[in-house]
Order: C-alpha cells, then structure tokens, then sequence
C-alpha cells in the first residue's frame, strides 16, 4: 500500500483536489472529518475533553459544541496545547485503523489522508509522498472571503499564521498550483494519479 499526505495552506484547494484523487480510485482519509468523530459521545477524545474543559462545552443534546470550545481554545495557546493533546492521538489512532483496514481490502491500494497540518506536526515523515497545494496569494485570499465570507484583512490575518509555502514545499514530491482553472488543476492531479499508481503497483504490502 502506498501511503500519500496531502496538505496545503488555507483556501488553496486541498479539498478539491482530494476529491479528484478520491474520485480517480484513491482512498482518501479526511483528518479533519476524523478530528469530528473523535469529539463525539461515543468518541475516544470526548471524556476527556468534557472532563478538561467542563460541561459548558456541550449543547442541550450532550454533543460538544464546537464554536464554544473554539472560543475558549483559540484565546489560549495552552488551552490549544492542552485540545490537541487529547484530539490528535485519538485521530492519529483512527487513521491508523482506516489505513490497515484499506491495505488488508488491497495492498496496492493508494491511501491519502488529507489534513492541514502535516509538516507543522512533522507527520508528513510517515508517508511514502507527499502532495502540497498551493496558489498565487491574491487567489487564496479571494477564494478564502468568498468561500468563508470572511474579510480580506481576516483572511490575512489566517494565512499569515500558517507555515509559508515554501516550506512547504521543501518537504513535498508533488506540488499542485491551484491558481489557474479547474481544468488545469485537474490535468496536475491526474498526472500525479499515474505516477502514484506505478508507485503502488510495485509496493509489497
């Protein structure tokens, strides 16, 4: 099985391109989807997330409302410390489940798991390749206050706390540039497609 990372800065198309790839026959795993799941009542981080942030979390239903621990978490960078202490093992676990389940169905499969911060966590060593999107600044703000319906000065404000794309792009194998059409992404996905399948045919297990 060929193990992929796929990650990218804010509003430069991660998504659609994982769509792309999922849709030409990879298995895709979305980190964020997961980072839901583990913060549901039968999730692995929800005990202990109530536990450290108290009942105050929680909507009428019992489920954590995830703007009201935002507020708290994203006031604190210990607090943030403290969330992801909890939420990145548990999902980190959960991928691995995912990935031995897809390589036990095939073990020429490709599996991607999508998420944003691969290389700030330095989980990008793990994978066979790595995948970062990237686009041109004026694009990835646009489609970030279009897209968020956020101000201009908001979608700076976010892309300028993230790792630069350049390095980024120092650790990846395959570099996507979003910022022309959605024809001329998709031809950069598809060449990656192929290669990646060659790659996978020869792994072993």
């Amino acid at each position: 099985m060929l193990k992929v990372g796929l990650t990218g800065g804010y509003a430069t198309g991660k998504t659609f391109v994982a769509r792309e790839l999922e849709r030409l026959g990879c298995h895709l795993i979305y980190a964020d989807k997961l980072g839901h799941q583990v913060l549901l009542p039968d999730g692995e981080a929800y005990r202990p997330v109530v536990d450290a942030f108290g009942p105050e979390i929680l909507d009428p239903n019992g489920l954590i409302d995830r703007k009201k621990l935002a507020a708290i978490v994203f006031a604190s960078p210990e607090l943030l410390d403290k969330l992801s202490c909890f939420v990145h093992p548990a999902v980190i676990r959960l991928e691995q489940q995912m990935l031995e389940a897809i390589r036990n169905q095939d073990s020429h499969a490709i599996a991607v798991i999508e998420a944003a911060i691969l290389i700030e966590t330095e989980r990008f060593k793990v994978f066979d390749r790595l995948i970062v999107t990237v686009c041109d600044p004026e694009t990835q703000i646009a489609r970030a206050m279009k897209r968020d319906h956020v101000t201009r000065e908001q979608a700076c404000a976010r892309i300028g706390k993230q790792l630069p794309n350049e390095e980024k792009i120092r650790h990846a194998q395959y570099v996507i540039d979003t910022s022309a059409s959605k024809e001329e992404t998709l031809r950069q996905v598809r060449q990656i497609y192929r290669e990646l399948e060659q790659l996978a045919a020869n792994q072993i297990g």
